[in-house]
């Protein structure tokens, strides 16, 4: 499958674009982030191709005035209990993906840096080697200075996935919309790479995620965002400069209200 990933972008002084969301909690799949890597059969964990596109999107988007922070999944390297095979406790098989969440945070933070975007990597667990402590008033002062931040760790607890710490981050940091960037396209009503004739929604209610139990989100993720009033778009990352588009108000994915 080919994918087709933005250009670096290269300008030093770009004009303020007018945007539709001017803050944004973008949350990242794990699994979205191993991209080609995959295909290649040695075990890869993260595509240098896919980080360079994420970090020239968001590059882009700060340029244009957004703010910015993200969560980052952690499939591409733990999924927790569900790990094929490997008897581990629930709360340590937890404790393991909130440590992949560090790695993908501490990486994409990197490659930020080296694309010319200030960035902070801030953890719900203490961590202070590698990276800052979050908290709700450093995270919301940095935002306002234009610095990207990226929160690892999920919500430092076992038994809450990195979709329910995108929604309470949200929330928290009262963004104008919740981006979840997945390697699927949207929510569709059944699994679209089981049933051909799958449709996807270009727009739902969190009510509706609930009662149908549908998968995209986990229900206490889906009942943040009800809760809350929070705006998401769930859309592919490998969209080609789908961070941007979706910051702009274009019709891509799936609005959830």
């Amino acid at each position: 499958m080919k994918i087709n990933l933005p250009q670096p972008d290269m300008s030093e002084n770009i004009s303020p674009n007018t945007l539709k969301y001017k803050s944004a909690l973008i949350k990242l799949s794990g699994e979205a982030l191993v991209g080609k890597s995959q295909d290649r059969g040695d075990r890869a964990i993260l595509d240098g191709e896919i980080l360079r596109g994420v970090a020239s999107q968001i590059k882009k988007c700060v340029n244009h005035g957004a703010k910015i922070a993200l969560v980052i999944g952690a499939g591409n390297i733990w999924r927790g209990s569900r790990q094929g095979g490997v008897d581990i406790s629930r709360v340590k098989a937890d404790h393991m993906g909130m440590l992949g969440t560090l790695i993908n945070c501490i990486a994409l933070g990197d490659v930020l840096e080296r694309t010319g975007v200030e960035s902070r990597v801030l953890s719900a667990v203490p961590v202070s080697q590698f990276c800052g402590e979050y908290s709700q008033e450093k995270a919301k002062r940095l935002m306002a200075d234009g610095v990207v931040i990226l929160i690892a760790c999920g919500v430092g607890y076992p038994y809450f996935s990195t979709d329910t710490a995108a929604m309470l981050r949200g929330a928290e940091l009262g963004v104008d919309v919740v981006l979840s960037a997945k390697a699927v396209s949207g929510v569709y009503d059944k699994d679209p790479a089981v049933y051909p004739d799958a449709v996807k929604y270009e727009k739902l209610d969190y009510d509706t995620i609930i009662k149908k139990n549908l998968r995209v989100i986990d229900q206490t993720a889906a009942a943040l965002g009800r809760d809350n009033n929070t705006k998401a778009l769930l859309f592919s990352l490998l969209e080609e400069d789908g961070i941007f588009k979706a910051l702009s108000g274009e019709q891509i994915g799936t609005l959830i209200v």
